[in-house]
């Protein structure tokens, strides 16, 4: 994104506390936008909030959970308020919830077995009502977001929103189903939007991020002692640059798809930032 661009623009970034969105909002305050910083923990927000204020930046923290609508409007109606109309919005907030997730890769019979392990979660073990939840934060959390939001891009004139899809999106990735069903979602409603709000001139785009480490990932993609676990492993035989991605190489696609100018006629796409994964068949 241009300075010229950012200037005095308000954004919008949920998610603003987490590894991949604070790197985003960083770079949003510093290129001059006004950003407002939307997450459920306080604590998260105001980290991001110190290194902004600290280089100079201007943001306001917003905690809010995206699945209440009230409560997102609320802050949509203090920002219009005190700072303007939203013409930037960064979806970024999401995540997975462990309870949601699997113990195995593929059906076990072991699973139907009243001997079942104790520590086993099959398909037919998980707790729908889990599930449901990362559904909801994943998908709804986003519509409901660009509801209050890109209300205030159609009047101001226009705007532009970035989604966070996954490499999801393209693959299903084993032991995740509600969070791959989420994110496969994420790209067909970035297409359905695009469309519906292209003649407000509001682009609507996603990024895709391969695998970064953050504070969920790090669980899975490595040891306690630092090295990589079987699927952090696993990862890495799939992604030919042999190695994680880090939060600052997002930035470059994430601006150029918010750029009014340089991406001007660029809508309705998922742009994935994988190091290649998606590309190589591990063979």
């Amino acid at each position: 994104m241009t300075e010229k661009m950012g200037n005095g623009r308000v954004a919008v970034v949920t998610g603003a506390g987490g590894t991949l969105c604070s790197e985003i909002a960083k770079d949003l305050a510093a290129k001059g936008a006004k950003v407002v910083l939307v997450g459920r923990t306080r604590e998260k927000l105001e980290k991001t909030a110190s290194a902004i204020r600290q280089a100079g930046g201007l943001c306001r923290v917003e905690p809010c959970d995206v699945t209440e609508e009230a409560a997102l409007a609320q802050v949509g109606e203090r920002t219009l308020r005190e700072w303007g109309p939203c013409r930037i919005l960064v979806n970024g907030a999401g995540g997975n919830d462990i309870r949601a997730l699997t113990t195995n890769y593929t059906y076990d019979p072991q699973e139907l077995s009243p001997d079942k392990p104790q520590e086993m979660r099959g398909f037919f073990d998980l707790d729908m009502g889990v599930f449901d939840s990362v559904l909801r934060t994943n998908t709804t959390g986003v519509v409901l977001a660009c509801r209050v939001f890109c209300r205030q891009m159609a009047q101001a004139g226009g705007g532009s929103v970035l989604n966070f899809a996954s490499m999801n999106t393209y693959r299903p990735l084993t032991r995740v189903p509600a969070y791959a069903m989420s994110k496969a979602a994420i790209a067909n409603f970035t297409q359905w939007l695009a469309v519906y709000l292209a003649p407000a001139h509001i682009r609507v785009n996603a990024v895709a991020p391969g695998f970064f480490v953050n504070e969920r990932s790090v669980k899975y993609l490595r040891t306690p002692e630092g090295g990589l676990s079987q699927r952090g492993k696993n990862v890495m035989q799939h992604t030919p640059m042999g190695r994680f991605g880090e939060p600052q190489e997002l930035l470059g696609c994430v601006e150029w798809l918010l750029d009014e100018e340089k991406a001007a006629f660029v809508t309705g796409i998922t742009v994935p930032v994988d190091g290649g994964f998606l590309a190589s068949t591990g063979v």
